[in-house]
């Protein structure tokens, strides 16, 4: 199994064309609750190809994008290159690189679940100023419609390392042990996308777990993609249904 960092080098263009951005309510929320400013110093880690960045440069905040893997790091600088108060750094949510006492609120979006948690929680604790939020955010993909369940199923049949890596792992239970001694507070929102068939190939291709061209096992997982999207598309198009899903709380700072 490939390391967290290495995992999404080949997938990085169908991860900047296909995956989902997030619902108006998740900024709104980092407002209301975790007060969210214009001028706010927010450190996104493994923040990718800058999908959550983006929304928080919009909002007015410097941004520091804490990322790892070199090609998304890259594809991140590129695209928010028109927002001076992007800050692109080489680095993990173990060790950020970040000064110490310096940031208001950190994020984490779709990335939570490939960390450290122990060694998260001491360095996010290292780099928040006194009173600083912490907010944990997934799109989770939902399996409660007839093309959802077939999706999830063709998944779980085709991509041996999906179920290892799959961050519904991530329990209610780990992000309270994460938080402690404080508590978290939480919220949802609907989020979708809607794809045509060569859009849902690479939806699920942006995916690490997904086997690539030369995987004896990639034609086995297109094909069924055809014969679920054949069974399920309305006007030649399938809708992926997301609850969004967000954790926020504070950490004792050192």
């Amino acid at each position: 199994m490939k390391s967290p960092t290495d995992r999404f080098s080949d997938r990085v263009a169908n991860y900047v064309k296909y995956r989902p951005s997030y619902p108006d309510g998740v900024i709104a929320t980092l407002r209301e609750r975790c007060g969210l400013l214009p001028d706010s110093v927010v450190a996104d880690v493994g923040s990718g190809t800058g999908i959550l960045s983006r929304l928080l440069l919009k909002s007015g905040a410097e941004v520091f994008g804490v990322e790892p893997n070199t090609e998304m790091r890259a594809a991140a600088a590129r695209l928010l290159a028109a927002y001076p108060r992007f800050v692109s750094r080489d680095g993990r949510a173990e060790a950020t690189g970040l000064v110490p006492d310096s940031i208001d609120i950190i994020t984490a979006a779709q990335s939570f679940h490939w960390f450290d948690w122990d060694q998260t929680k001491s360095e996010f604790a290292r780099i928040l100023k006194a009173g600083g939020w912490v907010a944990l955010i997934w799109n989770e993909r939902r399996t409660d419609s007839a093309f959802g369940q077939a999706y999830e199923s063709l998944l779980l049949e085709h991509a041996a390392e999906y179920a290892a890596v799959d961050h519904r792992r991530v329990t209610d239970d780990a992000i309270a042990a994460f938080f402690e001694p404080s508590e978290f507070a939480s919220a949802a929102f609907e989020n979708h996308q809607t794809f045509d068939f060569a859009s849902l190939q690479g939806r699920v291709m942006s995916s690490s777990y997904a086997p690539t061209e030369d995987d004896p096992k990639h034609h086995a997982l297109m094909a069924d993609l055809r014969t679920i999207f054949d069974a399920h598309s309305r006007d030649d198009v399938v809708r992926f249904e997301y609850s969004t899903r967000m954790y926020f709380g504070q950490l004792p700072t050192e």
